[in-house]
């Protein structure tokens, strides 16, 4: 066993009992145990290639991964990682998010990025506020990348939350220009995280957003139909999502030339997941969210995130588009039975992240393996 896969696995037995300590302290803990781990964790590749079986080979816009099932953002927001995250048996390796300017994220409490396990449901909140590099040192740290194939490179970029437009506009196209002279394969647009302040619009065009319409708009005219290369763009979208939004919302990123919608990501839906709570964890569900607020992840989305990426794949196989389409699930994904229901549901693509950090602690650097046996 690596040191990594040592310390994941004595958090696993113990983290019932730190988070039963104190709201706060088991607050703290986390949130800086998590960054100490995670930059030990990105130079954990001293192991063997976990080889994954050739029937999960997954081709999409001509790349190939060799799974279907990769890292939602927030893993590897350092650009470091990569060789774990291949010799693992991810599908892709997803950067990010990443902003056009560095990000130090948010900071309440005495505590940097709060996060906080709700160790006895298997979910997870946290509240970060898009900590990251920037557009310019992300694609420094791009480069030095040495790719394997059946592992492409994504990216998951937003705007700039304090930008006004139109400069948050520009830094937007600017981002995606550089990024499409990187070696960057695909690239994830967020408009799911809850954790920064946005700018909101309140008059609606059908069930959408004004300012969501012509952004996504803009972005098609001044970037996607003017591509010099392969390059899926694909746009995130909350777990909170509306289903009865989810067909108008298809239909416009099929008509302004995306090539596929990411499901599920975290919710604020708080009062739904209050009464599906293990009792040993509402304490701290209540202290956190009503302290920081945050986006709640893992088992809790399960149900929701599996509904709405159904909606749409069905949608979407429906239209029989004379092109690609891709629907990718994030959110609540943790076992074989998820993937095989998520699959035989006609869902591309998957991701996960509190499941992959569960399944890590149980299961090591195998735990693709493990998930897809």
């Amino acid at each position: 066993m690596t040191h990594t896969e040592i310390l994941a696995k004595i958090d696993f037995y113990l983290r019932r009992s730190i988070v039963a300590t104190d709201p706060y302290l088991a607050s703290f803990f986390y949130s800086y145990s998590r960054k100490l781990f995670l930059k030990l964790f990105y130079e954990d590749s001293n192991f063997e290639k976990v080889e994954i079986p050739e029937k999960y080979l997954t081709e999409v816009f001509g790349l190939i991964f060799q799974s279907p099932i990769f890292n939602a953002a927030g893993i590897f927001k350092e650009v470091d990682g990569y060789e774990v995250a291949y010799k693992q048996g991810a599908g892709a390796f997803l950067i990010g998010t990443i902003t056009p300017k560095l990000r130090k994220g948010n900071f309440k409490k005495g505590i940097l990025h709060p996060f906080i396990p709700l160790a006895s449901t298997s979910s997870a909140i946290n509240w970060m506020g898009l900590p990251n590099l920037g557009f310019g040192e992300a694609t420094e740290r791009i480069k030095k990348i040495e790719k394997h194939n059946g592992c492409p490179i994504g990216i998951s970029i937003s705007f700039q939350p304090d930008s006004t437009y139109p400069e948050s506009m520009n830094e937007i196209i600017e981002g995606f220009q550089l990024f499409e002279r990187s070696q960057v394969d695909f690239i994830e647009l967020n408009e799911s995280c809850p954790n920064v302040v946005h700018s909101h619009d309140t008059e609606k065009i059908g069930k959408l957003e004004k300012l969501l319409v012509e952004r996504l708009s803009e972005l098609s005219e001044r970037f996607l139909r003017k591509r010099n290369r392969n390059l899926p763009i694909f746009v995130k979208f909350s777990n909170d999502t509306n289903p009865e939004q989810l067909i108008e919302l298809i239909d416009l990123l099929i008509e302004l030339g995306f090539d596929g919608i990411n499901l599920g990501n975290t919710s604020t839906s708080y009062s739904e997941y209050l009464t599906k709570i293990d009792l040993k964890d509402k304490d701290n569900f209540k202290y956190f969210t009503e302290t920081f607020g945050g986006g709640v992840s893992g088992t809790l989305l399960k149900e929701k995130s599996l509904n709405l990426s159904k909606i749409a794949a069905e949608y979407v196989c429906k239209k029989d588009l004379n092109r690609e389409f891709v629907v990718i699930r994030t959110g609540g994904v943790e076992s074989s039975e998820d993937i095989q229901v998520t699959l035989q549901s006609g869902i591309q693509m998957i991701n996960w992240f509190t499941g992959y950090f569960e399944n890590f602690s149980q299961n090591g650097h195998k735990l693709y393996q493990k998930i897809l046996d």
